[in-house]
Protein backbone atom coordinates (compact mmCIF):
# COMPACT_ATOMS: atom_id res chain seq x y z
CA UNK A 1 0.00 0.00 0.00
CA UNK A 2 0.80 3.69 -0.60
CA UNK A 3 1.46 6.48 1.99
CA UNK A 4 -1.92 7.68 0.93
CA UNK A 5 -4.87 6.84 3.90
CA UNK A 6 -7.18 4.13 3.29
CA UNK A 7 -10.66 5.45 1.50
CA UNK A 8 -13.61 3.88 3.22
CA UNK A 9 -16.21 1.90 1.58
CA UNK A 10 -18.42 4.51 3.83
CA UNK A 11 -17.30 6.67 6.88
CA UNK A 12 -19.85 6.94 9.05
CA UNK A 13 -17.91 9.49 11.36
CA UNK A 14 -18.52 12.16 8.82
CA UNK A 15 -22.20 12.02 8.93
CA UNK A 16 -21.76 11.91 12.56
CA UNK A 17 -19.94 15.04 13.16
CA UNK A 18 -22.71 16.48 11.54
CA UNK A 19 -25.82 15.68 13.95
CA UNK A 20 -23.48 15.20 16.85
CA UNK A 21 -24.69 17.86 18.71
CA UNK A 22 -28.29 17.56 18.36
CA UNK A 23 -28.18 13.35 19.05
CA UNK A 24 -26.22 14.20 22.41
CA UNK A 25 -29.85 16.45 23.45
CA UNK A 26 -32.30 13.83 22.30
CA UNK A 27 -30.20 11.38 24.47
CA UNK A 28 -30.08 13.45 27.59
CA UNK A 29 -33.77 14.14 26.62
CA UNK A 30 -34.54 10.31 27.02
CA UNK A 31 -32.31 9.99 30.14
CA UNK A 32 -34.67 12.76 31.62
CA UNK A 33 -37.45 11.05 30.55
CA UNK A 34 -36.33 7.31 31.23
CA UNK A 35 -38.32 6.35 28.20
CA UNK A 36 -36.11 4.19 26.12
CA UNK A 37 -38.77 1.70 24.59
CA UNK A 38 -41.43 4.07 22.80
CA UNK A 39 -42.40 6.98 23.52
CA UNK A 40 -42.94 10.89 22.25
CA UNK A 41 -38.88 10.30 20.35
CA UNK A 42 -40.42 7.11 18.68
CA UNK A 43 -43.63 8.68 17.60
CA UNK A 44 -41.74 11.74 16.32
CA UNK A 45 -39.35 10.02 14.49
CA UNK A 46 -42.96 7.83 12.99
CA UNK A 47 -44.50 10.92 11.72
CA UNK A 48 -41.69 12.68 10.63
CA UNK A 49 -40.40 9.11 8.19
CA UNK A 50 -43.76 8.69 7.12
CA UNK A 51 -43.95 12.51 5.78
CA UNK A 52 -40.51 12.04 4.20
CA UNK A 53 -41.60 9.15 2.30
CA UNK A 54 -44.95 10.25 1.29
CA UNK A 55 -46.97 7.36 3.29
CA UNK A 56 -49.88 7.64 5.61
CA UNK A 57 -48.13 5.42 8.53
CA UNK A 58 -44.73 4.41 9.59
CA UNK A 59 -44.42 2.15 12.26
CA UNK A 60 -40.72 1.38 13.78
CA UNK A 61 -39.82 -2.31 14.40
CA UNK A 62 -36.22 -3.42 15.77
CA UNK A 63 -34.97 -3.99 12.55
CA UNK A 64 -35.30 -4.63 8.48
CA UNK A 65 -36.13 -7.99 8.48
CA UNK A 66 -38.27 -7.79 11.33
CA UNK A 67 -39.84 -4.93 9.54
CA UNK A 68 -40.47 -7.56 6.31
CA UNK A 69 -41.92 -10.45 8.27
CA UNK A 70 -44.35 -8.27 10.25
CA UNK A 71 -45.13 -6.56 6.84
CA UNK A 72 -46.02 -9.93 5.44
CA UNK A 73 -47.86 -11.11 8.46
CA UNK A 74 -49.75 -7.97 8.21
CA UNK A 75 -50.76 -8.76 4.83
CA UNK A 76 -51.83 -12.33 5.27
CA UNK A 77 -49.17 -14.34 4.53
CA UNK A 78 -48.71 -17.50 6.71
CA UNK A 79 -48.07 -21.17 6.61
CA UNK A 80 -48.05 -22.84 3.53
CA UNK A 81 -47.83 -19.77 1.20
CA UNK A 82 -45.38 -19.08 -1.20
CA UNK A 83 -43.60 -15.15 -1.66
CA UNK A 84 -41.52 -14.47 -5.05
CA UNK A 85 -38.24 -12.88 -4.13
CA UNK A 86 -35.51 -12.08 -6.79
CA UNK A 87 -32.71 -14.31 -6.75
CA UNK A 88 -29.95 -10.94 -6.57
CA UNK A 89 -30.76 -9.79 -2.80
CA UNK A 90 -29.74 -10.14 0.98
CA UNK A 91 -30.66 -13.11 2.56
CA UNK A 92 -33.06 -11.54 4.64
CA UNK A 93 -35.29 -11.10 1.81
CA UNK A 94 -35.74 -14.71 1.69
CA UNK A 95 -35.89 -15.90 5.87
CA UNK A 96 -38.66 -13.18 6.30
CA UNK A 97 -40.59 -15.34 4.38
CA UNK A 98 -39.75 -18.61 5.50
CA UNK A 99 -40.14 -16.83 9.48
CA UNK A 100 -43.85 -16.64 8.65
CA UNK A 101 -43.97 -20.23 7.55
CA UNK A 102 -44.54 -19.72 4.10
CA UNK A 103 -41.66 -21.00 1.11
CA UNK A 104 -39.96 -18.24 -0.93
CA UNK A 105 -40.00 -18.99 -4.77
CA UNK A 106 -37.13 -17.28 -6.44
CA UNK A 107 -37.12 -15.65 -9.60
CA UNK A 108 -34.05 -14.12 -12.12
CA UNK A 109 -33.23 -10.53 -11.79
CA UNK A 110 -33.08 -8.57 -14.91
CA UNK A 111 -29.33 -7.67 -15.95
CA UNK A 112 -29.01 -3.26 -16.48
CA UNK A 113 -30.59 -2.50 -12.94
CA UNK A 114 -30.01 -5.85 -11.18
CA UNK A 115 -34.05 -6.17 -9.90
CA UNK A 116 -36.42 -7.98 -9.94
CA UNK A 117 -37.04 -9.80 -13.28
CA UNK A 118 -40.96 -8.49 -13.72
CA UNK A 119 -41.60 -10.26 -17.21
CA UNK A 120 -40.77 -13.32 -15.79
CA UNK A 121 -42.64 -13.22 -12.20
CA UNK A 122 -46.41 -14.35 -13.92
CA UNK A 123 -44.83 -17.55 -14.76
CA UNK A 124 -44.15 -18.47 -11.18
CA UNK A 125 -47.46 -16.93 -9.86
CA UNK A 126 -49.25 -20.05 -8.43
CA UNK A 127 -52.12 -21.10 -6.56
CA UNK A 128 -50.12 -20.90 -2.89
CA UNK A 129 -48.47 -17.64 -4.10
CA UNK A 130 -49.64 -15.09 -1.73
CA UNK A 131 -47.52 -12.14 -1.78
CA UNK A 132 -44.69 -11.04 -4.11
CA UNK A 133 -41.78 -9.03 -2.72
CA UNK A 134 -39.63 -6.85 -5.36
CA UNK A 135 -36.41 -5.34 -3.90
CA UNK A 136 -35.39 -1.84 -4.80
CA UNK A 137 -31.90 -2.16 -4.84
CA UNK A 138 -29.08 0.12 -4.60
CA UNK A 139 -31.05 3.14 -4.57
CA UNK A 140 -33.51 3.08 -6.99
CA UNK A 141 -37.47 1.85 -7.55
CA UNK A 142 -38.62 -1.41 -9.38
CA UNK A 143 -41.01 -0.56 -11.56
CA UNK A 144 -43.92 -1.44 -9.83
CA UNK A 145 -46.20 0.41 -12.11
CA UNK A 146 -45.77 -2.77 -14.46
CA UNK A 147 -45.66 -5.55 -11.34
CA UNK A 148 -49.03 -4.30 -9.56
CA UNK A 149 -51.94 -4.77 -12.40
CA UNK A 150 -50.54 -8.21 -12.44
CA UNK A 151 -50.39 -8.94 -8.69
CA UNK A 152 -53.93 -6.90 -8.44
CA UNK A 153 -55.30 -9.31 -11.09
CA UNK A 154 -54.60 -12.51 -9.49
CA UNK A 155 -55.18 -11.01 -6.13
CA UNK A 156 -51.60 -11.17 -4.87
CA UNK A 157 -50.31 -8.48 -2.15
CA UNK A 158 -46.69 -6.69 -2.99
CA UNK A 159 -45.12 -5.89 0.19
CA UNK A 160 -41.48 -3.72 -1.05
CA UNK A 161 -38.52 -4.66 0.85
CA UNK A 162 -37.26 -0.92 0.65
CA UNK A 163 -34.14 -0.81 3.20
CA UNK A 164 -32.16 0.97 -0.26
CA UNK A 165 -34.04 3.55 -1.30
CA UNK A 166 -34.87 6.10 1.91
CA UNK A 167 -35.86 9.38 -0.28
CA UNK A 168 -36.18 7.57 -3.92
CA UNK A 169 -38.99 8.03 -6.39
CA UNK A 170 -40.28 6.86 -9.35
CA UNK A 171 -42.43 8.81 -11.80
CA UNK A 172 -43.29 10.65 -8.42
CA UNK A 173 -44.09 7.86 -6.37
CA UNK A 174 -42.31 6.43 -3.43
CA UNK A 175 -41.98 2.55 -1.72
CA UNK A 176 -45.01 1.73 0.13
CA UNK A 177 -47.73 3.61 -2.07
CA UNK A 178 -48.31 0.86 -4.98
CA UNK A 179 -47.79 -1.61 -2.66
CA UNK A 180 -49.32 -3.73 0.51
CA UNK A 181 -46.85 -2.50 2.83
CA UNK A 182 -42.73 -1.62 2.30
CA UNK A 183 -40.73 -2.64 4.70
CA UNK A 184 -37.09 -1.06 5.49
CA UNK A 185 -34.18 -0.98 7.47
CA UNK A 186 -32.18 1.61 9.25
CA UNK A 187 -29.12 -0.29 9.70
CA UNK A 188 -25.77 1.87 9.75
CA UNK A 189 -25.05 1.51 6.51
CA UNK A 190 -28.48 2.70 4.93
CA UNK A 191 -28.36 6.39 3.52
CA UNK A 192 -30.63 6.74 6.56
CA UNK A 193 -28.70 5.04 9.50
CA UNK A 194 -29.37 4.34 13.10
CA UNK A 195 -26.48 3.85 15.32
CA UNK A 196 -27.43 -0.27 15.25
CA UNK A 197 -30.65 -2.35 14.38
CA UNK A 198 -33.21 -0.53 13.27
CA UNK A 199 -35.99 -0.59 11.01
CA UNK A 200 -39.81 0.29 9.91
CA UNK A 201 -43.31 -0.25 7.66
CA UNK A 202 -44.36 2.01 5.74
CA UNK A 203 -47.74 1.27 4.13
CA UNK A 204 -51.20 3.75 3.36
CA UNK A 205 -53.54 1.07 5.01
CA UNK A 206 -54.71 1.72 8.33
CA UNK A 207 -55.51 -1.95 9.03
CA UNK A 208 -51.98 -3.13 7.97
CA UNK A 209 -50.34 -0.59 10.30
CA UNK A 210 -52.46 -1.43 13.78
CA UNK A 211 -51.70 -4.92 13.07
CA UNK A 212 -48.24 -4.40 12.80
CA UNK A 213 -48.26 -2.03 15.98
CA UNK A 214 -49.80 -5.07 17.85
CA UNK A 215 -47.59 -7.44 16.55
CA UNK A 216 -44.05 -5.51 17.37
CA UNK A 217 -45.80 -5.34 20.75
CA UNK A 218 -46.26 -8.83 21.89
CA UNK A 219 -49.42 -9.00 19.84
CA UNK A 220 -51.19 -6.17 21.31
CA UNK A 221 -50.89 -2.12 21.26
CA UNK A 222 -51.84 -1.88 24.74
CA UNK A 223 -49.83 -3.30 27.46
CA UNK A 224 -50.86 -6.74 29.01
CA UNK A 225 -53.76 -7.15 25.91
CA UNK A 226 -52.38 -9.67 23.24
CA UNK A 227 -55.10 -10.71 21.45
CA UNK A 228 -53.14 -12.53 19.02
CA UNK A 229 -49.39 -13.81 19.51
CA UNK A 230 -46.94 -11.07 18.56
CA UNK A 231 -43.15 -10.38 19.02
CA UNK A 232 -41.12 -8.09 20.87
CA UNK A 233 -39.88 -5.87 18.17
CA UNK A 234 -39.65 -2.42 18.92
CA UNK A 235 -37.85 0.83 17.87
CA UNK A 236 -36.09 1.97 20.91
CA UNK A 237 -35.72 5.84 21.48
CA UNK A 238 -32.54 6.16 21.59
CA UNK A 239 -32.59 5.39 17.80
CA UNK A 240 -34.92 7.23 17.27
CA UNK A 241 -33.30 10.55 18.13
CA UNK A 242 -30.43 9.54 15.40
CA UNK A 243 -32.43 8.52 12.90
CA UNK A 244 -34.67 12.17 13.62
CA UNK A 245 -31.18 14.07 13.82
CA UNK A 246 -30.31 12.36 10.56
CA UNK A 247 -33.68 13.04 8.65
CA UNK A 248 -33.44 16.74 8.64
CA UNK A 249 -30.08 15.99 6.62
CA UNK A 250 -31.04 12.77 4.06
CA UNK A 251 -32.19 15.20 1.08
CA UNK A 252 -28.71 16.87 1.14
CA UNK A 253 -27.01 13.65 1.39
CA UNK A 254 -28.88 11.70 -1.08
CA UNK A 255 -27.79 14.38 -3.31
CA UNK A 256 -24.85 14.28 -2.62
CA UNK A 257 -24.58 11.31 -3.22
CA UNK A 258 -25.92 11.37 -6.69
CA UNK A 259 -23.25 14.03 -7.59
CA UNK A 260 -20.94 11.63 -6.58
CA UNK A 261 -22.18 8.73 -8.27
CA UNK A 262 -22.30 11.03 -11.38
CA UNK A 263 -18.50 12.08 -10.87
CA UNK A 264 -17.90 8.53 -11.16
CA UNK A 265 -19.65 8.12 -14.43
CA UNK A 266 -17.61 10.88 -16.03
CA UNK A 267 -14.26 9.20 -14.50
CA UNK A 268 -14.79 5.84 -15.98
CA UNK A 269 -16.34 7.32 -18.92
CA UNK A 270 -13.46 5.75 -20.97
CA UNK A 271 -12.84 2.95 -19.33
CA UNK A 272 -14.90 -0.13 -21.64
CA UNK A 273 -13.57 -2.43 -19.13
CA UNK A 274 -15.91 -1.41 -16.78
CA UNK A 275 -19.82 -1.25 -16.88
CA UNK A 276 -21.34 1.13 -14.75
CA UNK A 277 -24.73 1.41 -13.23
CA UNK A 278 -27.82 1.76 -15.16
CA UNK A 279 -30.70 4.52 -13.92
CA UNK A 280 -33.74 2.80 -15.09
CA UNK A 281 -36.36 5.76 -16.94
CA UNK A 282 -38.30 7.62 -14.24
CA UNK A 283 -36.41 7.12 -11.15
CA UNK A 284 -34.78 9.65 -9.13
CA UNK A 285 -32.23 7.17 -7.82
CA UNK A 286 -30.62 8.31 -4.20
CA UNK A 287 -27.47 5.96 -4.96
CA UNK A 288 -27.12 3.90 -2.09
CA UNK A 289 -24.54 2.18 -3.45
CA UNK A 290 -22.56 2.76 -7.04
CA UNK A 291 -22.36 -1.19 -8.52
CA UNK A 292 -20.05 -1.57 -11.32
CA UNK A 293 -19.54 -5.31 -13.43
CA UNK A 294 -16.11 -5.96 -14.01
CA UNK A 295 -13.97 -9.39 -15.11
CA UNK A 296 -11.61 -10.52 -12.45
CA UNK A 297 -13.82 -9.12 -9.90
CA UNK A 298 -12.17 -10.92 -6.96
CA UNK A 299 -8.22 -10.67 -7.91
CA UNK A 300 -9.24 -6.45 -8.55
CA UNK A 301 -11.06 -6.26 -5.32
CA UNK A 302 -7.72 -8.27 -3.28
CA UNK A 303 -5.49 -5.73 -5.35
CA UNK A 304 -8.07 -2.55 -4.11
CA UNK A 305 -7.51 -3.47 -1.01
CA UNK A 306 -3.90 -3.86 -0.98
CA UNK A 307 -3.64 -0.04 -2.35
CA UNK A 308 -5.53 1.12 0.55
CA UNK A 309 -9.61 0.84 -1.26
CA UNK A 310 -11.95 -0.72 0.77
CA UNK A 311 -14.84 -2.22 -1.75
CA UNK A 312 -18.35 -3.96 -1.49
CA UNK A 313 -20.06 -7.29 -2.97
CA UNK A 314 -23.42 -6.90 -3.19
CA UNK A 315 -24.25 -9.66 -3.41
CA UNK A 316 -21.78 -12.59 -3.67
CA UNK A 317 -23.96 -15.47 -3.66
CA UNK A 318 -27.63 -15.61 -4.94
CA UNK A 319 -30.15 -16.22 -2.59
CA UNK A 320 -31.05 -19.88 -4.57
CA UNK A 321 -27.65 -20.46 -3.46
CA UNK A 322 -27.58 -20.03 -0.17
CA UNK A 323 -27.11 -22.72 2.23
CA UNK A 324 -30.26 -21.31 4.17
CA UNK A 325 -32.48 -22.10 0.98
CA UNK A 326 -31.05 -25.17 0.09
CA UNK A 327 -33.92 -27.75 0.99
CA UNK A 328 -35.94 -25.70 -1.89
CA UNK A 329 -33.83 -27.86 -4.06
CA UNK A 330 -32.42 -25.20 -6.67
CA UNK A 331 -29.54 -25.50 -8.40
CA UNK A 332 -26.54 -23.16 -9.91
CA UNK A 333 -28.12 -22.67 -13.52
CA UNK A 334 -31.69 -22.14 -12.38
CA UNK A 335 -31.08 -18.12 -12.44
CA UNK A 336 -28.07 -17.25 -14.76
CA UNK A 337 -28.55 -13.52 -14.76
CA UNK A 338 -28.12 -13.12 -11.03
CA UNK A 339 -25.16 -15.54 -11.26
CA UNK A 340 -23.80 -14.10 -13.73
CA UNK A 341 -23.94 -10.65 -11.92
CA UNK A 342 -22.46 -12.55 -8.54
CA UNK A 343 -19.34 -13.18 -9.72
CA UNK A 344 -18.60 -9.54 -11.49
CA UNK A 345 -20.25 -6.95 -9.32
CA UNK A 346 -18.26 -4.20 -7.01
CA UNK A 347 -19.18 -1.52 -4.87
CA UNK A 348 -17.06 1.33 -4.75
CA UNK A 349 -16.49 3.55 -2.35
CA UNK A 350 -20.07 6.30 -2.04
CA UNK A 351 -20.83 8.03 1.34
CA UNK A 352 -21.74 12.06 1.29
CA UNK A 353 -18.29 13.79 1.87
CA UNK A 354 -16.66 11.48 -0.44
CA UNK A 355 -13.94 13.77 -2.04
CA UNK A 356 -13.31 14.78 -6.04
CA UNK A 357 -9.83 13.67 -5.48
CA UNK A 358 -10.71 10.43 -3.44
CA UNK A 359 -12.79 9.22 -6.12
CA UNK A 360 -9.96 10.12 -8.54
CA UNK A 361 -7.84 7.69 -6.84
CA UNK A 362 -10.40 5.12 -6.53
CA UNK A 363 -10.86 5.18 -10.48
CA UNK A 364 -6.76 5.25 -10.98
CA UNK A 365 -6.53 2.28 -8.75
CA UNK A 366 -9.11 0.04 -10.14
CA UNK A 367 -7.34 1.09 -13.86
CA UNK A 368 -4.25 -0.41 -12.71
CA UNK A 369 -5.93 -3.46 -11.35
CA UNK A 370 -7.47 -4.00 -13.93
CA UNK A 371 -4.36 -3.58 -15.70
CA UNK A 372 -2.59 -5.99 -13.52
CA UNK A 373 -4.89 -8.70 -13.75
CA UNK A 374 -4.97 -8.50 -17.72
CA UNK A 375 -9.17 -7.90 -17.51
Amino acid sequence: MSGDARIPFADLARQHAVVAGEVERGFARVLASQRFVGGPEVAEFERAFARFAGVSHCVGVANGTDALELALRASGVGAGDEVIVPANSFVATALAALRVGATPVVVDCEPLAHTLDVSAVEARLGERTRAIVPVHLFGQLVPLEELAPLAARRGVAIVEDAAQVHGARRHCWTAGTHGRAAATSFHPSKNLGAYGDAGAVLTNDEAVARRVRGLRNYGGENRYEHPEQGFNSRLDALQAVVLRAKLEHLSAWNAARAVAAERYDTLLAGEPRVRRPVRLPGNEHVWHLYVVRIAMRDAVRARLDERGIETGVHYPTPLHLTGALSPLGYARGDFPVAEALAGEILSLPLFPGISAAEQERVVAELGAALDREGA
